[in-house]
Order: C-alpha cells, then sequence, then structure tokens
C-alpha cells in the first residue's frame, strides 16, 4: 500500500467512501489536495490499488446466448461497422445501410437537415430513418439497430421548447441528490420523446482549476460529491438495475465521462495533461466511475486529455487494467469526438492502437469512412486481435439488447414520442428546473438587509443578462458555444426579467426594463443581471480568473445605480468563480445565479418577497467550488499551499445571516488586460500587443503604425472608415498592379496553439463587407505558422457572390487551414489576407467562433503566394 496522506484513505475505495467518510463534504476536496507524488514511473498503473467492482447486472443467459449466435453471423466487415460512430452532419442513413455503423451521433452543432432549431417530429423523423436503414435486410445485411446518441447534458439541450436544467455547476451548489436523479428522469423522457435513446451525461469530471472552459460541465471540485451525484443522476436516466423500469421506454442510456483526469487539467488548457499522481487521479478524478457502474451505467467516454503525458485514448492500463476488468464495467467504452486521433502514431482517420487500449467504439464524427477502411484492413491483417473485436461487438450488442432496442420498433413509436407535444417542456417538467433554480442560488452578499425585495415596489431590472435567455443558459445550447441565439428560439422558458416582472405585478408593484439601468423614474431597487456570455470548450478557457479584465461595463453600471442611491442586487450568470472583488463591494447584495436555464423566475421565487411580506423560498446552495481571492489565485492548489480563498467550498448565506460582508482587497494580482484569447482583429485595430503588417506585390513589407497607409508600390492602400463608430474599421484597396500577390497580416506577438480548437466546428470569422471584388479575384485568406510554413484557402469566387455593400460576418473552418498545410500548434499569423487582383473590402474584426452569416467551403487549396 503505497504511503498516502492520512486523510486518502477516506476515499480509497469508493463503493464504500460516501458512507466511510469522517470528514465534513466541505473539507474534503481540501484534504485531498495534499496526495503527495508517487515515485518511480508517473505513468505506471496499480490497477488493485483501485476500487474492485462488478456490474449491477449479472450475466444474462439469453441476452448472452443472442450475442453469441448473433456474432457468429457476422461478417468481419458488420463487426467493423459495429465498431464505428458517425456525426449526422457527415453519415446518411444510406451509409448506415451499406455499412453497417453501430452508431450515430449529433454532436453540439448537427441537427437533421435543415432545421437549425429542431422540434421533437423533426428529431424523430431523423431518428427513424436511420433505425430503417440499419434495420433494413435487402442487401444481404443483418439486421441490428443503430443506437443515436446526443450530449443532453443540462436536459434535453438541443430540443426546441425543452426543459433546460442549470448546468452541472449550479446543480453541485444544490447538494440534493433527489433532485439530481429527478432531472435525470426528466431529461429521459424528454429525450425519448425526440425519438433519441442515448445521452452522453453526466459528466463526472472534478474540475480543479476554474480557467478550465468545462468547468461548469462538472458539479464540484469535490469528489464526494460528485460521486453522490453520479448514481443519482445514472439512476435518474437509466432506471434502477434489477426493476422493470431499467432502461425500460421512459429511460435512456447514460454516459460516464470523460474518463479520467480530464478535470485535472495542467493550467486548465482544455484536452490537456493531467500532470499527478496516480493516488490522486484515482481518489479525485475517479471518484465518480465505481458509484456510475454500480447505478448500472452502460456506456463510458474516454477522454481527449492526458496523464502525464499519455492520451487517455491510448491507455490500455486504465481503460481495459482498471475500467473493464478491476472495476468491472461490462458497457461500451466510447471515444470521444476524434480523441483517437491524438494517440501518438494514429490519425483521425487511422488508430488500431485505440481499439487495442480497450475502445470499443471510436466516435468518428467526420473521419468515420477511413476509419472503417483502416480498421477493416487491420482486423484482416491481424493488427487489431478477432478477440478484441469480438469483445467490442458483444459490448455493443449487450447495450443494444439490454436496452431492447431489436424489438422497439421505430423510435417514433415509443410511447412517449407518441405524446412528445404534451412531454416536451410540460408544466411538471418545468416546475422541476424552476425548484433547481431555486435550489442552486448562492448569496455572496446581503448588506442591510437589501433582500428580499418586497415586490410592491418599484423594481429596476437591469443588465445585459436581465433579458437574454441564451445567457442564462450558457454553452450546449441549441447550439455548440450556445451561441447566436435570441429569445425567440426558447418558447416557453422564461428570462429573469419575464419571471421578475410577473411576480412584482402580481404583487401590486411596478418592475421597469433598462438594460443600461436608465430608469423612467427613480426606482426603490436595482437588480442587475449579467455575466459571462455563453461559451463551450477551447473558448472558455482563461489565462485567469479575472471577469472581463478591460472591460468595466458592468461595475459602471452598478456603481452608477449606487452613486444614485438606489440599493443594488447584483445577480451574477457565470459557469465558474470569478474574481469580482469590485464588483461584489459595488453591489449591496450579490447573488450567484450561475447559469440557471429555462426556467429564470425561479431567481424571482428567492429574491422576492410574497405579497403579504413573507419569504417564500430562502437561499440554500451553497458553493460547489471555491471562490479566487485574486485574479491569479487558483482555489483549490491555493488552499493546499495553506492560502485562503475570498469565499471557501461551502460558504452560502441565508436570509438569516445578518453578518455585514465588508470590503474585499480590491487588488486583481495583476494588470488587467483587454486582451481575449481567440481575438485577434476588434473594432478597426489589432487585439494587444498584434501587429498589422503590409507586404507589396514587390515583396517589401511594412507594419502599419497610423492609417491611412500604403505598401511602397502602392499595390495594396488600408484606410479608416465607420462601421458602428468612429474608424471602427480598415478599407484594404489592391490595385492588381505588379507580378505577384499583396497581402495584409494580423502578426501574434507569441506562437499560438489553436491545434485543439481545429478538431471541431471552430472558424476563423471574419466581419466584413465586399465592396469591389470581381468573379475571377485571386484573393486567398490564410494562416502562417513560421517560416516557409503556412495553409491557404482560395476565397475569391466565394466572396464575389456575397452581396456587396453589406456587413456580414464570414467564416473558414480552422480545419481547412490545417488540411492546406498550416502547423496549427505553432501559429505565428492567424490572419492574413492576400490578392493580385484589383479589389476593395472592409474589415471590422477577425476571431475565433462558430457561429458566422456566411460559411465558406473549402475548395481545393490555393498554392502559397
Amino acid at each position: 500500500m503505497p504511503a498516502w496522506s492520512v486523510d486518502v484513505p477516506l476515499l480509497q475505495r469508493s463503493s464504500l467512501f460516501l458512507r466511510r467518510i469522517s470528514v465534513p463534504l466541505s473539507m474534503a476536496s481540501a484534504l485531498l489536495v495534499t496526495v503527495p507524488a508517487m515515485a518511480g514511473d508517473a505513468t505506471l498503473v496499480h490497477p488493485e490499488q483501485w476500487p474492485k467492482g462488478t456490474s449491477p447486472l449479472p450475466p444474462d443467459p439469453a441476452i448472452e446466448s443472442r450475442i453469441r449466435a448473433l456474432l457468429a453471423k457476422m461478417s468481419v466487415e458488420d463487426k467493423v461497422g459495429q465498431m464505428i460512430q458517425a456525426d449526422i452532419k457527415y453519415v446518411t442513413p444510406d451509409d448506415v445501410r451499406k455499412y453497417r455503423l453501430g452508431s450515430v451521433l449529433a454532436g453540439g452543432n448537427s441537427k437533421p437537415p435543415g432545421q437549425p432549431y429542431p422540434v421533437a417530429s423533426q428529431w424523430q423523423a431523423l431518428s427513424d430513418a436511420f433505425y430503417r436503414a440499419s434495420m433494413d435486410t435487402s442487401h444481404g445485411g443483418l439486421a441490428i439497430p443503430v443506437l443515436f446518441g446526443i450530449d443532453a447534458v443540462h436536459g434535453h439541450n438541443n430540443l426546441v421548447g425543452s426543459t433546460l436544467f442549470p448546468q452541472n455547476v449550479g446543480l453541485g451548489a444544490t447538494r440534493d441528490p433527489q433532485l439530481i436523479h429527478d432531472i435525470g428522469e426528466v431529461t429521459a423522457q424528454e429525450l425519448r420523446a425526440s425519438g433519441i435513446s442515448w445521452t452522453f451525461a453526466p459528466t463526472l469530471t472534478v474540475p480543479q482549476d476554474g480557467r478550465w472552459g468545462r468547468s461548469y460541465e462538472g458539479y464540484s471540485q469535490n469528489p464526494a460529491l460528485v460521486a453522490q451525484y453520479a448514481a443519482a443522476v445514472v439512476g435518474g436516466l437509466e432506471g434502477k438495475p434489477g426493476t422493470p423500469q431499467f432502461l425500460d421506454a421512459g429511460h435512456v442510456i447514460a454516459t460516464a465521462k470523460h474518463f479520467l483526469g480530464d478535470g485535472g487539467t495542467h493550467d486548465g488548457k482544455d484536452q490537456g495533461d493531467a500532470q499527478i499522481s496516480e493516488a490522486t487521479l484515482r481518489d479525485i478524478h475517479g471518484a465518480g466511475y465505481p458509484p456510475a457502474i454500480k447505478a448500472g451505467v452502460q456506456v463510458v467516454m474516454v477522454s481527449f486529455s492526458s496523464w502525464n503525458g499519455v492520451k487517455m485514448a491510448g491507455n490500455k492500463a486504465l481503460i481495459t487494467g482498471v475500467l473493464k476488468e478491476r472495476m468491472g464495467f461490462d458497457g461500451i467504452v466510447l471515444g470521444d469526438w476524434n480523441a483517437h486521433g491524438q494517440v501518438p502514431g494514429c490519425s483521425n482517420e487511422d488508430c488500431a492502437a485505440a481499439y487495442n487500449a480497450g475502445l470499443d467504439m471510436l466516435e468518428a464524427p467526420d473521419s468515420w469512412k477511413g476509419v472503417y477502411t483502416n480498421t477493416l484492413a487491420e482486423v484482416k491483417a491481424g493488427v487489431i486481435p478477432m478477440s478484441r473485436v469480438d469483445d467490442a461487438v458483444t459490448r455493443i450488442l449487450r447495450v443494444k439488447m439490454r436496452l431492447g432496442m431489436f424489438e422497439a420498433g421505430l423510435p417514433s413509436t415509443n410511447p412517449i414520442a407518441a405524446k412528445a407535444t404534451d412531454v416536451v417542456g410540460s408544466p411538471s417538467h418545468r416546475a422541476v428546473a424552476r425548484r433547481a433554480v431555486r435550489e442552486s442560488l448562492v448569496l455572496l452578499k446581503n448588506n442591510g438587509d437589501v433582500l428580499p425585495i418586497d415586490p410592491r415596489k418599484h423594481v429596476l431590472v437591469a443588465g445585459n443578462g436581465a433579458d437574454n435567455i441564451s445567457k442564462q443558459n450558457g454553452g450546449w445550447t441549441l447550439t455548440w458555444q450556445g451561441t447566436g441565439l435570441t429569445n425567440a428560439n426558447f418558447p416557453g422558458a422564461t428570462s429573469v426579467w419575464a419571471g421578475l416582472r410577473a411576480q412584482v405585478e402580481a404583487a401590486g408593484g411596478s418592475a421597469e426594463l433598462s438594460v443600461e439601468g436608465d430608469a423612467k423614474q427613480k426606482p426603490d431597487v436595482a437588480i442587475v443581471v449579467f455575466g459571462e456570455d455563453p461559451y463551450a470548450e477551447f473558448q472558455g478557457d482563461l489565462p485567469n480568473l479575472a471577469y472581463r479584465p478591460g472591460n468595466d461595463h458592468d461595475l459602471d453600471l452598478i456603481r452608477k445605480l449606487r452613486g444614485q442611491g438606489v440599493p443594488v442586487v447584483a445577480v451574477f450568470l457565470t459557469g465558474r468563480p470569478l474574481w469580482m472583488n469590485r464588483e461584489i463591494n459595488a453591489a449591496d447584495a450579490f447573488v450567484v445565479a450561475w447559469l440557471p436555464g429555462s426556467e429564470g423566475e425561479g431567481i424571482a421565487d428567492v429574491l422576492l418577497r410574497t405579497r403579504d411580506g413573507r419569504i417564500a423560498n430562502d437561499f440554500h446552495g451553497k458553493l460547489a467550488y471555491a471562490w479566487p481571492r485574486s485574479a491569479l489565485q487558483v482555489p483549490v492548489a491555493a488552499v493546499a499551499r495553506g492560502e485562503h480563498p475570498q469565499f471557501p467550498y461551502g460558504f452560502g448565506l441565508t436570509y438569516a445571516d445578518k453578518t455585514k460582508t465588508g470590503t474585499l482587497p480590491e487588488d486583481p494580482g495583476l494588470v488587467l488586460s483587454s486582451a481575449q484569447a481567440g481575438v485577434y482583429f476588434t473594432r478597426g485595430k489589432p487585439a494587444q500587443d498584434f501587429v498589422v503588417r503590409l507586404t507589396g506585390a514587390n515583396g517589401v513589407a511594412m507594419n502599419v503604425t497610423a492609417t491611412p497607409a500604403a505598401t511602397a508600390d502602392g499595390s495594396l492602400h488600408v484606410g479608416a472608415l465607420d462601421y458602428k463608430a468612429q474608424e471602427d474599421a480598415r478599407s484594404l484597396s489592391w490595385s492588381g498592379a505588379g507580378a505577384h500577390a499583396a497581402s495584409v497580416e494580423l502578426v501574434a506577438p507569441a506562437p499560438l496553439d489553436v491545434d485543439r480548437e481545429t478538431n471541431g466546428d471552430v472558424m476563423l470569422v471574419t466581419t466584413l463587407k465586399v465592396d469591389a471584388v470581381s468573379p475571377g479575384d485571386t484573393s486567398t485568406i490564410g494562416i502562417g505558422c513560421g517560416a516557409g510554413c503556412s495553409g491557404w484557402v482560395p476565397v475569391g469566387s466565394q466572396l464575389s457572390a456575397l452581396p456587396k455593400g453589406q456587413w456580414l460576418s464570414v467564416g473558414i473552418p480552422l480545419k481547412c487551414f490545417r488540411d492546406a498545410g498550416a502547423n496549427m500548434s505553432k501559429v505565428d499569423r492567424p490572419f492574413a489576407w492576400s490578392s493580385h487582383s484589383g479589389g476593395q473590402i472592409a474589415i471590422t474584426d477577425v476571431s475565433l467562433s462558430t457561429v458566422a452569416d456566411r460559411t465558406l467551403v473549402c475548395p481545393a487549396h490555393a498554392d502559397k503566394p
């Protein structure tokens, strides 16, 4: 037995640790970070030291016999097809029919064809089409139903009109496992109503660094709380093993993810490396898996991330030795989105190593055809043993049979699907979500007993989050990043403003909405709702924990209202604790609402008294993550060093607490900068420390220090013009003179690593106006990556088709530049535009995003100009 810290054995055996813990949950996380590094090989795994478990479902002789009989009939092509999952954006029902694929998924931006915001009947139709294809035996194939998976991570968040729950960061604050179970049940019913029977949830990550953009997907920094929730949510989604309700028509397959250590990523970098001991990996980051397996979870998704430099998708010791053999998991082990392609020696189209490590199914969204061809060849050549193939297919068939897929028929015939309009977003479902909002709210400050508010008064509701349902939901909401949406995309949902207005007016008071806080009459109290804009992975990573560094708009709004003698209640929408001591100091009361979902009225339920003056709902939530004392403090690590966070794990006031919050220190610990990751050019100017460089047709380069400017040979001119404000855009005019192209480029202060962003739907987006571009224009847009390294995409013909004189955001998928030869991990010029045609355009912004008015296709790539 290794020499762990005295506190660590409390969590060594996850099947027992919840009842063996002898310290409060509020202390467990802080204690666990004292685990010392193990001596010897940092990647050496000792399966015998991990929790031992078994499936709660003993082998079913009837199912196992059916599997053996079906395996005996399957060709090697049939088997390989079952081991692949393709995305609906890149696969058709005919492909499923031909290749006998075992599964399809709908990624964050993948929807039924022509339906960017689908309703239940549209999902049903697509699910039926894939099911019919998988059961078609007219060409001699076997009838094996296809599994359809989707990321329903805070409700069925890909379905218009659905019930959307608080993101997991908020649910952790509720400390209510029964609520988590109930949320799982509601999510399962709304999934079934849309014809889908598999969700990629729950996320059992244990985030240790809030700079990580996926922190809000984790329930808590505390492994004990995550483990407690794991069993609850799996039970809600799947039903209880051994009962008739398990995986019946009202339940769905759950997925425990991401195995293992994604929340321990070094410096909060997504898809990064957990540089920790095996004991820490097991006791903190592995804590949720034994309870999930014991609760009957049928799928485990393996992470993009690494453990001490070894990619999880290729880690046989952990996948096979620990998860399958030691923990007794007998379901499907699934890879994440092209995660296999990051294993050394592999590509997105070819990775025998991942299968041999123990992955049963590769999630190959846009690479599935290459995976099929290469895997088939490797199985026939013995590179992937047939025994490994048969084990993988056995597990896949076992889950399908446990779900009853071979007997269920078309997804649209499920009894819940037949009454979808009554199920999706039903009053009873929304009541569960509204309760979750109430329980998740955390009160950090309430000086002068400003809260609860008398609803008979005149209440001003301000801030850009007040009437913004997209902002209160965050990422993974109708789109991958949760951006590009309006309130009209959320029928049946209630914004924070709408919920407050309804209750204030019902009590006889008056409510006024003004985003900028300009009230028509002086209010008795102001509620300012503000916070983070939606984001998902890649886009959400932060260099530090400062809230909107360099942008004091929200702080100024609070101060303006206070300066007018108006008491201010700040309501903060966020996916993580952030350093914002100035905003907390400026407000009389400060409420953390996290990302509350579709039922904004749950906030009014707690902030307002009843019309007769009673407190209807007190604050219930307690911090599931410690709050940083400075912008540089990572609280979990700080506690391990003996430092104190601003608000500790478990903090949360109630109305009974009368302690006045003193003035918090306003030194952020660093110089606040307005520089934003992924923003290269904004409002007509280069991002901080970036340089605009012009290169003439004669090859002579110059940096632009002021406008107007031009190359020495006159082949390219740049000038200032107005878009939304004075000189917030730049005009670019090419003369077309000279034998070579002239170009403009943005030069980064240091090489950028955007390789992770390339594996997805992230685009290089330029907000531009085409004034004069001919059909034969030679324009190319490129990304540079050092001397002799670049990737260029021709765009002239597509630009010439855009409406002239109209501002549009135009995106090019980052993968286009990668495929054109750019090294996306060493980008020193994130944007370049080259042309040797005459033309004129205007540009105001260049950044990374997943949303654009126009997305350009990647035609045959151009040679370097």
